[in-house]
This record gives C-alpha cells, structure tokens and sequence, in this order.
C-alpha cells in the first residue's frame, strides 16, 4: 500500500510491447498501436508503462494545494476491454465543440473514450494530442 499522500499509479519497467501485444482483441490491439506510434512521434518521447495498463509519453510533476502530489504521463491511452481510453489535458475534454469535431466518442471525467480510431479523424485527433501536449507543457514542468 502507497504511503497517504503519494500516488499508486506510478512508472514501472514493463514491456510496451508485451502489453500491446497482449490485448485480446484484434482491431483495439492494432489501433493501440497505431496511437502508440502517433503519440510517440507527436511528443518525441517513447512510450512507457505507467501502472499496468496505461501506455504513457513523457511526464510531468503535479502537486496540490493539499499537499498531495506525484507524477503523471503528458498524454497516455488504455486499450481497455470495449475501448480505448485517451489520457488527454482535462481543459480539452470541457470543450464540447473540440470533442465533437473529434467523431464518435465519448468523453468522461478526466479522459476520452473511442471504440475504434477509424470512428474519429486522425488529423484531429492529432491537433488535440498537440494541443494537451502544449496545456500540460504550460501548466507543468518536467517530471
């Protein structure tokens, strides 16, 4: 158990590629690695296990008023059992026209879920990677 205070989702050494490797599903596995690649070129950060089932890029130090505090990937996605998750800034995911321009998703309270990655344009899912990558650049130094 993580000391009061710090966080249990941290970096860990596992394998990218073991872990894409091992997401059952066809299509999400393929488009998982598909994001993997774009998030790799978009950042120029290497991707990175973050907790068991995160796939994070580059990271940042975050600390709030309570004290509480620790580190968390710039942007980062899950394939998940029915979609995949993306872990984008959190200012994006309020603006609703942003969001809708994407194509077929869905956003939830701190990231945005897609069944597949040909059900949204790739050039604004590209456009909205880049602009999470510059709010948490803005917002965070470097971990």
């Amino acid at each position: 158990m993580a000391p009061m205070g710090e966080t249990k989702t941290k970096p860990t050494g596992a394998s990218v590629n073991e872990f894409l490797d091992a997401v059952p599903d066809t299509q999400r596995r393929h488009d998982a690695k598909v994001l993997r690649s774009m998030m790799e070129r978009l950042s120029g950060h290497p991707a990175y296990m973050f907790g068991p089932t995160i796939v994070g890029f580059d990271t940042y130090r975050y600390e709030y008023a309570s004290g509480h505090g620790g580190e968390a990937p710039r942007i980062g996605f899950s394939p998940r059992g029915r979609e995949l998750v993306l872990y984008i800034a959190p200012e994006l995911l309020a603006d609703a026209q942003l969001m809708a321009q994407l194509g077929k998703s869905r956003t939830g309270k701190s990231c945005q879920y897609v069944k597949q990655l040909r059900d949204v344009d790739s050039g604004r899912l590209e456009q909205l990677i880049t602009q999470s990558l510059a709010v948490t650049n803005a917002a965070y130094s470097a971990a």
